[in-house]
């Protein structure tokens, strides 16, 4: 049997079951004393496609282009110039020198976050390199345009800026770690595809794309931590 109930804390009467008390409290006021409901995520399945790109060993860079038409040069875990600074205070391997030099062509990446790899001369491995190149993660939209047998675009698909490479693509397909094993073997036996002829690439970069996440595997001690695998490498 509903009977009417006074709340102790706004004072509104309300509707419920059991006898009233000094201590009653409204819906309401009962709601306001929760934590904010934390929702158990949904699981991606893991038979889905995933993408396999070589892992280049450099340092992280990042492009950022706002909606105002300013362009922001950043690394894994600071901004080191935008194109307001007449001067660069802050640079990690000349990467801001370069976004600098190149913002004009730079800008066709549009609006938004743009990551990739800085790598070559005087980085990590140099890959044999004698300049440095930047290399885009979005394997999925950019596509290099070289001079002689262009790549055909996808949907959605868009040709990168040409001071800027992309990541091979090493495998597209469903999740298998037959082919993640695979893609190593070929890497480890036919070296860099991204630098053709040098012999000791890092690995893989695997992103699953229902779960929106990057993974990665290194040739050589993959099993160690971050410190002992790659030293001081940045991705």
């Amino acid at each position: 049997m509903l009977l009417t109930h006074t709340c102790s804390r706004c004072k509104k009467d309300y509707e419920a079951e059991g006898v009233p008390s000094a201590q009653d409290i409204c819906p309401d006021c009962w709601i306001g004393d929760n934590p904010e409901f934390g929702e158990f995520k949904k699981i991606p399945r893991l038979s889905r496609d995933m993408i396999v790109t070589e892992k280049i060993d450099g340092t992280n860079g990042l492009i950022c282009i706002t909606d105002t038409g300013l362009i922001f040069a950043g690394s894994r875990n600071r901004w080191l110039w935008n194109s307001t600074q007449a001067e660069i205070y802050n640079d990690n391997f000349g990467f801001a020198r370069w976004v600098k030099e190149h913002k004009e062509e730079l800008m066709k990446l549009g609006p938004g976050f743009h990551y990739g790899e800085w790598m070559g001369q005087g980085i990590q491995r140099t890959y044999g390199l004698k300049e440095k190149r930047f290399y885009l993660f979005n394997s999925a939209r950019w596509v290099k345009q070289m001079s002689t047998d262009e790549p055909i675009l996808e949907e959605k698909q868009e040709y990168c800026p040409q001071c800027c490479h992309v990541v091979p693509i090493l495998y597209k397909g469903m999740f298998d770690t037959n082919a993640i094993e695979e893609t190593i073997d070929d890497l480890l036996v036919g070296g860099s595809k991204a630098i053709p002829g040098f012999m000791k690439p890092e690995g893989i970069v695997i992103y699953h794309s229902a779960a929106r996440q990057y993974f990665k595997k290194t040739i050589e001690k993959d099993e160690s931590p971050k410190g002992v695998s790659d030293g001081s490498q940045s991705g």
